[in-house]
């Protein structure tokens, strides 16, 4: 069989009109593909056995993939091991804002339209939601709003520099309810720890969830902190969301009957 390398790209007709030679996403496409037959070989140093999310492909729309073509050199950030330059990035020194799993991105875009004067960074891996948030940041016409596609540890490891955060916002992680995937649910000391740093003295976390065994393991993670300080723990119907919009999953788990806990904490 022969060898193929897994960033190579090739043209590809996937049904949609295209402009130029090829679609950014239909290169992501078919370099996914190839990624999955001809896997790349790691080092050890590159390998992390243990994720908090699976990446979904999911049902992209016509204007979803239009947006990740016209859009995407507007508002998103490719993935780089070089700590970004927030000012650079906005034209501007202001206070920043990291958004972890923004989902379709409905909240980050009523956030950022909210709060112009304050410059916001999403994280998510799946592109149809990035698709639709892009979308939506348009029809808002927001400049102070990136995007990037890529795993969150690894963002705030290699591509956030200590202490450039004044906010981050962790809205409905995914709560990994079976106990043997306890260990993927990203609320663990050692993340909270790196957070920490990546965050400005004084500045927040918010956390939210609708899973109660959930929201237990999450006080016992912040009690243990040392890093942060517990400004406020509300638990709710939906009806007092803590300093946020309400959420896609927050609404399906009201519709389950789920209660919500939101937390702010502030980095000492």
């Amino acid at each position: 069989m022969p060898c193929i390398q897994s960033n190579t790209s090739i043209e590809i007709n996937d049904g949609f009109p295209q402009s130029g030679n090829t679609t950014r996403f239909s290169r992501f496409r078919y370099n996914l593909r190839v990624a999955r037959l001809f896997p790349p070989v790691m080092t050890s140093a590159e390998k992390r056995t243990v994720r908090s999310f699976v990446r979904r492909t999911g049902r992209m729309t016509r204007s979803q993939r239009r947006a990740l073509d016209a859009l995407w050199p507007t508002y998103g950030l490719e993935f780089s091991t070089e700590p970004l330059d927030f000012t650079a990035v906005f034209g501007r020194d202001s206070r920043r804002v990291l958004e972890i799993g923004f989902g379709n991105g409905d909240s980050l875009v009523e956030q950022a339209a909210r709060h112009r004067e304050l410059d916001f960074i999403g994280v998510e891996v799946h592109w149809p939601g990035i698709g639709h948030c892009l979308i939506q940041a348009e029809r808002a016409a927001l400049d102070n709003l990136r995007v990037i596609s890529h795993d969150a540890i690894d963002v705030l490891q290699q591509q956030i520099g200590e202490a450039t955060l004044d906010r981050v916002n962790l809205y409905f992680p995914d709560p990994w309810p079976k106990k043997r995937h306890h260990k993927r649910r990203i609320l663990q000391p050692g993340f909270l720890g790196l957070l920490a740093s990546r965050l400005a003295p004084g500045g927040s976390l918010h956390i939210a969830t609708d899973w109660a065994p959930y929201a237990e393991h999450i006080d016992g993670i912040l009690d243990s902190s040392p890093a942060f300080e517990l400004a406020e723990r509300r638990a709710h119907g939906g009806d007092q969301p803590l300093d946020r919009p309400t959420t896609k999953f927050e609404r399906r788990g009201l519709g389950k009957g789920h209660q919500i806990v939101d937390w702010r904490l502030v980095r000492i």
